[in-house]
């Protein structure tokens, strides 16, 4: 069944402002249109943390962080806006906010970060952390600010207040009161999501006009774990998205997009193992993570769905060959990317699991056999008018009903910006098949000729003359349609219908009872969607000669690095009290059991069981497998205490620019008892040892995560490591290492 979604100069500034009167989008581009990563070279080497929306000039606009745009540039750009056609050709057209231009709270100097864009009423609302308020002259003060704008491109203008104000962590300092994203229910109720590693994602219900936090916040997502969340409605699930580890450390940048699901904006959200994302093992399926190309820190993600109806994600990353933006450990450079975003089995995963795509792919569908944005006065594209209808300002207004030209049929998508300025019922008609909203019964109302019809409510407060879309898809006999403010994933109403007979005919506009407008009319062939997500490593058969059952001391062919004579053989495991000792940075304490891995490609897999307890801090007590090289670079895949919380990190470790730089990827969660595995693979073109990683509760069911690699010119061995701290004692206990061919 088908689905639908959702500082600069003043020069650019002005800039930014006439961009209102650009000209429409350019013609419908052909079926084979590709693109590329990053889609923002053409305008900007890093534009972190971006969202896109759709504005009502049918251009798309996306916004990023506060961060020079070009190299050597130096200049700080006070959320940078872009503009695109396509989705793939970006201009820039000016920051949202001039060099002076701050809420009355935030401190001189203060940035904005992480803004999110929506449609609030007849006007845009934008989010945004502002990094230093008057509250504290001590700094790290966070809030979360609001301005408004008739049009994406602004002018903006400032909230005199804070929507979410600096708060006071318990420990000392403020949680971190950043990214924030917006969602509207079903209900109509406005809600804002917001926090980070300290403090955690806690989520707010908004007032009416989306400017105020009212009533008492949820926490949704554990603090030391979470970030940059976004939160979307699909088939009746609310899906919350979030980053994961350090945005932030150059090389070694292991940041991903993890996702659990709810029946409620409030939570609680659980992963595909049913594990909540609130918990001290806090669950978290991944969605997007790096796989061993060219992109690396994949992360902090917007949405947009097509006008095919396929949905897309929107996120930055880093260049692993060029991972700063002027000097080593200086800004991370982090350019925006797009790629497809499928729903397989319930769970969202970018481009099928694949993750991040590096060359030509096909482009986002932008515009259609019917692509109506009414920006001349003419209406040779339609016919059969009944009623009155006329074209100014770029919109439709009338009354009636108006055919198009073309006829649709088959599996498809049409949809139509709409406001009811005078009608009391009005929408879109494909074939025989009429979709409405119904301002006099108060509903969204699809019907049929045999009498099939199906409703669901409009919000309460709902004004029917503030701009919305309205899609409708047909696959096959099923029709879905939705009511949202801006497409963008957070539905106001939603129908389905399953029908008579096929759908064919032209499509019509109707409005009965007075005026309606509508623009941005198309209608395009459905997408396809993908229904099986890209296989997980394969495990052949076992390679004894290299593995070690532990049941009769150590392998000989195991070798130290730092022997710990605390760790002993006996019963079928081996026990390694865990160490106060660590393998990163310079200090290179920690030891390292280690033996050569098979040649080619090939997995190991370890069982581990470390009781790091929950709810306590145990800083950073670990154990697992690690691919090693030497003490300066390697990957170590780990349980781990980091705080309160306990995940499976996937650190690495690499030397660059003269000193070794640490990171670290996210993937699965702990039990006391986990299996861990490692997937090598040499990748043919480049002669790389690329190292997946795959972590498992039971030893059955396995979640897959990111890919480090290694120089073709090293031969990194596979080892054991149970280090991070002494206290309180606890001892790791390996059952086994295995390989596998």
């Amino acid at each position: 069944m088908g689905h639908l979604r959702r500082g600069g100069t003043l020069a650019a500034v002005l800039g930014l402002l006439l961009a209102t009167t650009a000209s429409a989008p350019a013609a419908a581009a052909p079926d084979n249109a590709r693109y590329r990563n990053p889609v923002s070279a053409e305008f900007a080497d890093t534009f972190a943390d971006p969202v896109i929306v759709r504005g009502e000039d049918g251009f798309w606009y996306a916004y990023g962080t506060t961060d020079p745009l070009r190299e050597g540039e130096k200049q700080f750009h006070r959320v940078p806006t872009a503009r695109s056609a396509d989705l793939v050709d970006w201009t820039y057209v000016g920051d949202a906010f001039g060099p002076d231009q701050r809420p009355s709270y935030a401190a001189p100097g203060a940035g904005f970060w992480a803004p999110d864009v929506r449609r609030v009423g007849d006007h845009w609302v934008m989010y945004v952390t502002v990094t230093d308020t008057t509250v504290s002259a001590d700094g790290g003060d966070f809030a979360v600010g609001a301005a408004t704008a008739p049009t994406p491109t602004g002018p903006w203008t400032f909230s005199d207040e804070p929507v979410v104000a600096p708060r006071p962590g318990g420990g000392g300092g403020w949680l971190w009161t950043i990214d924030p994203t917006q969602f509207t229910d079903v209900d109509g109720r406005k809600y804002l999501y917001y926090g980070s590693y300290y403090g955690g994602i806690s989520v707010t219900e908004l007032s009416a006009d989306g400017l105020r936090a009212v009533g008492e916040p949820t926490l949704v997502a554990v603090d030391n774990k979470f970030e940059g969340s976004y939160v979307l409605r699909h088939d009746g699930w609310y899906y919350l998205f979030a980053s994961t580890a350090n945005c932030c450390a150059g090389p070694a940048t292991g940041y991903s997009v993890h996702v659990g699901r709810s029946t409620s904006p409030r939570g609680p959200f659980v992963d595909r193992d049913g594990l909540s994302l609130t918990a001290s093992r806090a669950g978290g399926t991944p969605v997007l993570t790096q796989n061993g190309n060219r992109w690396i820190g994949a992360g902090h993600n917007g949405f947009l769905t097509d006008l095919s109806g396929q949905d897309w994600i929107v996120y930055h990353a880093i260049d692993r060959a060029d991972p700063y933006l002027d000097e080593p450990f200086g800004i991370n450079e982090r350019p925006m990317l797009i790629d497809r975003l499928d729903w397989v089995d319930g769970w969202p995963t970018v481009n099928a699991g694949a993750g991040p795509s590096e060359g030509a792919r096909p482009a986002p569908v932008t515009t259609a056999r019917l692509d109506e944005r009414f920006d001349t006065a003419g209406l040779t594209g339609w016919r059969g008018a009944t009623g009155s209808w006329r074209v100014a300002d770029g919109r439709l207004t009338g009354s009636g009903a108006l055919t198009s030209r073309t006829v649709t049929g088959g599996d498809v998508r049409a949809e139509a910006d709409l406001r009811l300025v005078g009608a009391t019922s009005a929408g879109i008609t494909l074939g025989r098949v009429d979709v409405r909203v119904d301002t006099a019964a108060g509903r969204l109302v699809a019907r049929q000729p045999d009498g099939g019809t199906a409703t669901a409510p409009l919000p309460a407060g709902f004004d029917a003359a503030d701009p919305h879309n309205l899609a409708v898809e047909i696959r096959g006999r099923q029709l879905v349609a939705e009511l949202s403010p801006a497409r963008l994933g957070d539905q106001l109403a939603v129908v389905s219908l399953r029908l008579g007979r096929p759908v064919a005919g032209p499509l019509t506009l109707a409005a009965t009872g007075g005026d309606a407008q509508f623009d941005n009319v198309s209608a395009a062939r459905l997408y396809r969607p993908v229904r099986h997500a890209v296989a997980a490593p394969r495990v052949g058969a076992p390679l004894p000669a290299w593995s070690d059952e532990f049941t009769d001391g150590l392998d000989p062919a195991w070798r130290w690095v730092r022997p710990d004579p605390a760790a002993t053989v006996s019963g079928g495991a081996l026990r390694w009290p865990v160490q106060a000792a660590d393998l990163t940075g310079a200090g290179n304490t920690a030891g390292v059991l280690l033996r050569d891995a098979p040649t080619g490609n090939y997995v190991v897999e370890t069982k581990v069981t470390l009781d790091l307890g929950e709810e306590t801090v145990r800083n950073y007590q670990q154990a697992g497998l690690v691919a090693y090289v030497d003490d300066d670079r390697f990957a170590r895949l780990a349980q781990v205490a980091i705080w309160n919380t306990r995940q499976v990190e996937y650190g690495y470790e690499l030397p660059f620019a003269g000193r070794p730089v640490y990171g670290g990827n996210i993937v699965g969660t702990p039990a006391t008892t986990t299996w861990l595995r490692l997937a090598h693979r040499v990748d043919p073109a480049n002669g790389e040892h690329e190292f997946r990683v795959g972590s498992s509760r039971d030893g059955r069911n396995w979640t897959w995560g990111g890919v480090w690699t290694f120089p073709a010119d090293t031969t990194p061995r596979i080892g054991l490591v149970a280090h991070g701290g002494s206290e309180p004692p606890v001892t790791a206990e390996f059952d086994y290492v295995r390989f596998y061919r």
